[in-house]
């Protein structure tokens, strides 16, 4: 908590305490008060308990420990990219993915006065969405470890000159100004973010599409990964994401992360996987769970 700018500490005690009274509907996130993170927990499911935590491995390590019953993470920005190594973080969890949120990102530039803004603090990831209006005004990006975290450090410092960018609900919570809203380059800025849980939860029959997302690595040998997506194709089964990264540093073995559309049980996915495994060193599935957002 100490972390934290001090505006933040307060509500950010006042929500774990909350939490620890009931963590069945406590929902972990990384951030402070007012993160859109905070937006997601409070828009994929409106009657939980946000849980505030400094880093994505608190958020985890909440659910781990039995202080939250899920938590919400980002996963991908459709203007910047990809958000957490979760490729790193999940396996080394034990958590499951049971769901997926998608949440409109909407960026708002707000100081404690009326002072013109000279830099604006933020999040490495909203900065990069609001690159072009920040360059056009001459205003100075300034990175921090969340976006609430810098409106609640912009209220506690009061430098005349220095904004931030973040939720319009950091402005409300810190009482900051609202200089100007929907600041992002693009109308169409979403984010995605992944539900944890220490349980596995199966999507209920008939729910509708469903994702199945899993982790593998390739031998290293010629065409490994074209012979290791061939049952995908052949099954029909359509994959929607699919990265590489690599772990540890001997750059001598290739590790993917994959999104598709079906799960174990389908025969159509049950053969693809099965061909998949035939052809890698290992595969993790990481969880099943129902599409929040059509893909085809």
């Amino acid at each position: 908590m100490e972390n934290f700018p001090a505006p933040a500490r307060a509500i950010v005690a006042d929500l774990a305490a909350k939490a620890a009274a009931d963590p069945a509907r406590a929902v972990a996130y990384q951030g402070a008060p007012g993160a859109n993170s905070h937006l997601a927990a409070l828009g994929y499911a409106p009657d939980c308990v946000p849980l505030p935590c400094f880093a994505f491995e608190d958020a985890i390590d909440a659910v781990r420990n039995g202080q939250a019953a899920r938590a919400i993470i980002p996963i991908e920005n459709s203007l910047h990219g990809r958000v957490a190594d979760m490729h790193f973080l999940l396996p080394e969890s034990g958590l499951s993915i049971i769901d997926e949120y998608f949440l409109r990102i909407r960026h708002c530039l707000m100081a404690p006065d009326t002072t013109p803004v000279k830099s604006a603090i933020s999040h490495p990831q909203a900065l990069g969405q609001c690159r072009h209006y920040l360059r056009e005004r001459g205003i100075q990006p300034v990175a921090y470890a969340d976006t609430a975290g810098a409106a609640a450090l912009v209220a506690e410092t009061r430098t005349p000159g220095e904004g931030a960018i973040a939720p319009y609900l950091a402005a409300e919570l810190y009482g900051l100004r609202l200089v100007a809203e929907n600041i992002e380059d693009s109308d169409d800025n979403m984010t995605r973010f992944l539900v944890l849980s220490r349980d596995p939860k199966l999507p209920t029959p008939h729910v509708g599409p469903v994702m199945t997302t899993f982790l593998f690595e390739v031998k290293n040998v010629p065409a490994a990964l074209y012979k290791a997506m061939g049952g995908f194709a052949t099954n029909g089964v359509n994959m929607t994401k699919l990265e590489s990264y690599q772990r540890g540093a001997s750059f001598a073995a290739t590790e993917f992360y994959c999104d598709i559309e079906g799960m174990p049980g389908d025969p159509a996915v049950d053969r693809a996987l099965a061909e998949l495994e035939f052809h890698t060193k290992w595969v993790r599935q990481l969880g099943s769970y129902r599409q929040a957002r059509p893909r085809t």
